[in-house]
């Protein structure tokens, strides 16, 4: 009866692996040191690393094609908030801006006092400058959204100013036929004038027309969180909350690159355990130098892989700076298969046999699994989110040279 043989592609793989044992034993150093030269030159991709860098929270981490995008057109398309038709409630995106919330330490904001402080705090703020490349010097009036010609006003100020000046009332949520619930907050009532109010909103909204434009924006933005807590300072009847555009961008960064240098702890405990699990006290059987190589190994896949796809200019976002993690648990894994399948061959046996027998042993399971792990993570590209396809692309690079680095080594 024939029978079916099902080892057809294994048998192939067996042999060529038993080959490229022979090999490695016979041309070692050219084995390990192309890798090494390999692995450096494409390792100068991290040069562009600062280039290829998107941790723009909208574009990486939300869908590409997503609904809230194509209606936000729409939206757009209809609603323009331009020129004179400007509004910071009509805007359909964050837009660019600068927001300070002023509190009073005491009940009452609507006083000469608190109002000296929040006006002194708003010609900071109009004041402030930074200098453009080929050193122009930027002031927020040339980069503030613009009505009949002058810088989009905040009116609560004219409001109150006008208030303390005649002794009027302000109406609310209406005065002189502006909305001003949005900007005075912990309001007391008498019939539908305040009496008293706890905090005043104020809002700097910047053009947007260009990307030159935006430049200077985001640069306008950095100074003025560097600079402005330190004139919080000088104030003794209000307190002051601040928020801008461009915080929650340098919220999520900062606290991402907090969390990165954490991760050196997994790193030594992996790398640790890996190392210890080969030490013996027979001299012969003790395989910490190869446990050190293996791990080496590991991060000249990560090495090879991230500078290959910078070089390539490909999009690095922050959660991919978890990929060598998963790399150094893949490497290691191959390492213990390699390790495992050495001691099964025979000790007295030369060592490019028992090299090719281990190679015949182990890389036919190593490269199964190597291609299943990378068939994953390339289907992880289809998803529409470009942080996830960021992380996917690099991950599936480095596991397929995983087993290029490690091989040579051991």
């Amino acid at each position: 009866m024939t029978q079916c043989r099902t080892n057809c592609i294994e048998k192939h793989l067996r042999s060529a692996f038993y080959k490229l044992g022979h090999s490695v034993s016979k041309y070692v150093w050219c084995f390990f040191t192309i890798p090494l030269i390999l692995s450096a030159a494409l390792g100068l991709g991290f040069y562009f690393l600062s280039v290829n860098d998107a941790n723009d929270i909208e574009e990486q981490f939300t869908p590409i094609h997503g609904p809230a995008k194509s209606e936000r057109a729409f939206t757009e398309k209809h609603f323009p908030t331009t020129g004179s038709e400007f509004s910071g409630q009509r805007l359909y995106t964050e837009g660019s801006f600068a927001s300070l919330i002023a509190v009073s330490k005491d009940d009452n904001i609507l006083t000469k006092i608190a109002f000296q402080e929040i006006l002194s705090l708003d010609e900071f703020v109009k004041q402030l400058n930074i200098t453009y490349p080929h050193n122009v010097a930027v002031r927020y009036d040339s980069l503030c959204v613009r009505k009949a010609d002058s810088c989009f006003p905040n009116k609560i100020l004219d409001f109150i100013n006008h208030s303390l000046v005649t002794r009027t009332e302000i109406s609310y949520p209406v005065m002189n036929g502006t909305f001003i619930g949005v900007v005075v907050g912990g309001v007391k009532l008498n019939q539908n004038y305040i009496t008293k109010a706890k905090a005043i909103k104020l809002d700097y909204y910047l053009q947007e027309d260009n990307d030159e434009m935006k430049q200077r924006n985001l640069l306008w933005l950095q100074t003025f969180l560097q600079v402005f807590p330190n004139e919080l300072q000088n104030q003794k009847n209000i307190t002051v909350s601040y928020f801008t555009s461009l915080s929650r961008q340098e919220e999520f960064e900062g606290n991402s690159k907090r969390i990165i240098p954490l991760f050196s702890i997994t790193y030594f405990l992996s790398i640790f355990f890996s190392i210890t699990s080969c030490m013996r006290f027979d001299c012969v059987r003790n395989k910490v130098w190869v446990a050190s190589l293996g791990v080496v190994s590991s991060g000249l896949a990560v090495l090879s892989g991230f500078g290959l796809l910078l070089f390539c200019r490909m999009k690095f976002a922050i959660n991919t700076a978890n990929a060598p993690f998963l790399i150094l648990g893949i490497g290691v894994d191959d390492m213990f298969i390699m390790l495992s399948s050495w001691q099964k061959t025979k000790v007295k046996d030369k060592v490019g046999d028992r090299l090719a027998e281990t190679y015949a042993e182990a890389a036919v399971s190593i490269t199964i699994t190597t291609l299943t792990d990378v068939l994953a993570f390339y289907i992880g590209i289809l998803t529409p989110f470009r942080s996830v396809q960021s992380f996917c692309v690099y991950t599936a690079i480095d596991v397929s040279t995983v087993p290029d680095a490690t091989l040579p080594f051991l």
